[in-house]
């Protein structure tokens, strides 16, 4: 192989080999309402169970494993809700999720509602006539009923700097099998509670509404995915300083408001050397040396808390950047 033709491959297979990975865009999954299938879902699991949570958990699971976005933790989401103390109701105002996505320092923030969450009976009456109805309950009435599960969802993508939903989606599932339980495998299956078939239980998929659930989970996963371009990265610098030291645990004089997250990781810094300008005496230029890392585990408005790493023993008036 002439000598030539090796340049012009290293000039191809370059570009490939040293490009940066694109970054991902952050994005939080608020609880989704569900108040206007309430009453329907109480009578499935016998008790005022959260499907909100439990929807908005298994999108969680989706879009990290589609792995087109960062998806912020739980627990920090929940920690800020509690700090916050926003209602129910606040929760599914866009401006009010927007304002939650940026104390989180997430790009997007994602909410919505279930619709549907219940029963598809075919109900044949004793007079041989039958009609189709979609019921929340699927009980009462002297009649033989067919049911599968039926879930519809409605989310709403908003981008956080801006307010501005960026992104609409529904998703519908409709479960293949038929029983006289929806917590149940179909059938003549009895079903069982939300203590043994809760959406965080692994048998939640096998029961007709947890069938129905996925389907329609996975419709809104995959059509909030493709809207990944629907709104810019925010790239932001920090640059604060290290306020206190414990140990390995470092607390930082910046926070959210500076547009720093959880899992941020921050070069440590220390001046050792200032220049100055021999006409005026002001300081022209600070020499400094990278003494560490600090990797970002906890954030508020004003502050934060990271893990620290690195050969020197990091002090009081550090500084913290974005590497």
């Amino acid at each position: 192989m002439s000598l030539r033709l090796v340049c012009w491959l290293l000039l191809l297979v370059a570009p490939a080999a040293f490009a940066q990975p694109q970054q991902k865009r952050r994005i939080a999954v608020l609880n989704f309402d569900y108040a206007t299938v309430h009453d329907g879902v109480s009578a499935i699991f016998g008790t005022n169970y959260d499907v909100g949570k439990g929807v908005a958990d298994l999108l969680v699971e989706k879009l990290v494993g589609s792995g087109v976005y960062s998806v912020i933790e739980r627990k920090a989401l929940d920690k800020i809700l509690a700090e916050q103390n926003f209602s129910n109701s606040d929760r599914a105002d866009a401006s009010t999720a927007a304002k939650i996505g940026r104390i989180l320092g997430v790009d997007a923030i994602l909410l919505g509602s279930i619709t549907q969450f219940g029963r598809d009976d075919k109900v044949t009456n004793f007079g041989g006539s039958a009609v189709s109805r979609v019921s929340p309950f699927g009980l009462g009435g002297l009649a033989k009923k067919e049911a599968k599960a039926v879930v519809s969802l409605s989310a709403r993508l908003v981008n956080v700097n801006t307010g501005e939903i960026v992104a609409v989606t529904t998703g519908k599932g409709e479960s293949t099998r038929k029983g006289t339980s929806l917590l149940g495998a179909g059938g003549s299956s009895a079903g069982a509670g939300a203590g043994a078939y809760g959406m965080d239980s692994k048998n939640f998929g096998a029961t007709l509404i947890g069938e129905a659930t996925m389907q329609a989970v996975s419709s809104v996963a995959s059509d909030i995915d493709k809207q990944a371009g629907a709104f810019p990265v925010t790239v932001v610098k920090v640059d604060g300083l290290v306020a206190d030291v414990s140990g390995a645990t470092l607390i930082l004089n910046v926070g959210t408001k500076a547009g720093v997250k959880v899992g941020d990781k921050l070069a440590v810094k220390r001046v050792t050397r200032a220049v100055k300008d021999p006409a005026t005496g002001k300081v022209i230029r600070e020499i400094s040396e990278v003494v560490g890392e600090a990797t970002v585990t906890e954030v508020d408005e004003a502050s934060a808390v990271a893990s620290y790493t690195g050969a020197g023993a990091p002090k009081v008036g550090d500084r913290v950047l974005t590497p």
